[in-house]
């Protein structure tokens, strides 16, 4: 049967995104192939609509300029950059970010988080010079991320963050989510998420490490962060290579414990503990195609999307394993180990690492999300990402039951074992 565009009974569809260049000057449209992905969030589309010249550049960088030839010495408030969202009045903005508990769905703040982490890694390394071509920059790694309060969404949120460390080619960039206390006027209260990103940067030609602007902190609390920096990223650097020789030398015997209690899961189960439950078991999985509207500035998936699906799915694990609603506390470590491309078949594999009991109010949940890109015409498989992730139970689910108890997890294969040790140790030594 032939339609008719003209009839009644026709419904147009259109874009709800705005373009990121100029409607009315044809001269600076580029390629559709060049915008950025239209899967990202307000806050991601508020940062491209400051149309920076940065930005622009980037887009269409011109490879075959020469390199930035001197770099440039820049204090942290030049990068420095503010997001405002309105819930109190911004309806529709608010109804994007409600999870079910009528608090800002986590998955979203992580992705935004990515973003403006972004954004102010290349404020720090833009050149004046229009004519260089611009630096490569990349999320190498979360190094820590805390939620310190629940965060409604009924009431103004404010994100904020700055470069405050910088290596030879690598960013430290802090973030602070930051939402008023009822009544309160201490603004350490006020903080209700605190996160660490480390960015790389990368020669655009040639796809090597390329060194970064330099950073001079200016105030008291600029220079104790720079200070807190250098400390990390020290440590980073001695624990580089050393977990395994550090497990062969002085854990055989928590290795061996550990495996001691798998093993009577696996050979005799009727006789094993039953407040036990093995790491296999607790394992969940999902998949997906990597689409273009999921891809940054540079054309490979946006870091902020990886971080929501393997939010999520660790949320499910933690919800699944527990047997009630989870509360999340903090992101333990993201490493992006090699980029995602559109088009990538990517499974994300997920499951409990380990528990802790120490307080019988908020018992911990640890658990390991590690993304795959998989090739099955090549027959292979890449690990691109890892996330750990810790989760407790929401406090008002656990006082419905009462014979609610949080499972010990042990490992059945050395393989395993080993996982979690290099896990709990590296826990250790962020909490120094």
């Amino acid at each position: 049967m032939e339609s008719n565009s003209s009839s009644p009974n026709t419904i147009p569809v259109f874009s709800t995104l705005a373009s990121p260049f100029d409607e009315n000057s044809d001269s600076n449209r580029k390629p559709l192939s060049l915008w950025p992905g239209m899967y990202h969030s307000p806050v991601t589309n508020a940062l491209w609509e400051t149309r920076s010249k940065i930005f622009e550049t980037l887009l269409d960088p011109p490879i075959d300029a020469p390199p930035q030839s001197q770099l440039l010495t820049k204090n942290p408030s030049e990068s420095r950059t503010c997001i405002l969202y309105n819930f109190s009045t911004d309806f529709i903005l608010r109804e994007q970010y409600r999870d079910p508990w009528n608090e800002v769905r986590i998955g979203k703040l992580l992705e935004d988080l990515d973003a403006l982490a972004g954004t102010i890694s290349v404020k720090h390394c833009s050149d004046v010079d229009s004519m260089t071509r611009p630096l490569y920059l990349v999320t190498a790694s979360v190094d820590k991320m805390v939620l310190k309060k629940p965060i409604s969404v009924d009431t103004d949120l404010k994100m904020v963050g700055a470069v405050i460390w910088v290596g030879f080619s690598s960013i430290e960039i802090q973030l602070d989510v930051i939402q008023p206390a009822n009544g309160s006027s201490d603004p350490s209260e006020s903080v209700a998420l605190t996160a660490n990103f480390i960015f790389v940067a990368r020669d655009y030609k040639t796809g090597k490490a390329a060194p970064v602007n330099r950073l001079c902190p200016e105030t008291e609390a600029e220079k104790l962060l720079y200070e807190a920096a250098e400390a990390r990223n020290n440590l980073r650097k001695r624990k580089r290579g050393g977990d395994r020789k550090e497990i062969e030398n002085g854990g055989v015997n928590r290795l061996e414990e550990l495996l001691a209690e798998g093993r009577i899961f696996c050979d005799m189960p009727a006789l094993a503990d039953r407040d036990t439950i093995l790491l296999k078991d607790t394992r969940l999985e999902n998949s997906l195609i990597c689409q273009p509207q999921q891809r940054n500035i540079h054309g490979r998936i946006f870091g902020g999307f990886l971080m929501l699906r393997a939010f999520e799915l660790a949320f499910s694990t933690a919800y699944a394993f527990a047997g009630l609603m989870p509360s999340f506390l903090e992101v333990d470590h993201v490493n992006f180990l090699r980029p995602v491309d559109v088009g990538d078949f990517l499974r994300f594999k997920s499951c409990v690492l380990y528990t802790e009991h120490e307080n019988t109010d908020q018992p911990l949940i640890n658990v390991e999300v590690v993304a795959h890109v998989t090739r099955p015409e090549q027959r292979s498989s890449e690990v691109s990402n890892r996330f750990y992730f810790t989760f407790t139970v929401r406090p008002e689910a656990k006082a419905t039951n009462t014979q609610f108890r949080i499972r010990k997890v042990v490992p059945a294969t050395e393989e395993e074992a080993r996982r979690v040790l290099e896990r709990m140790d590296a826990d250790h030594l962020q909490s120094i």
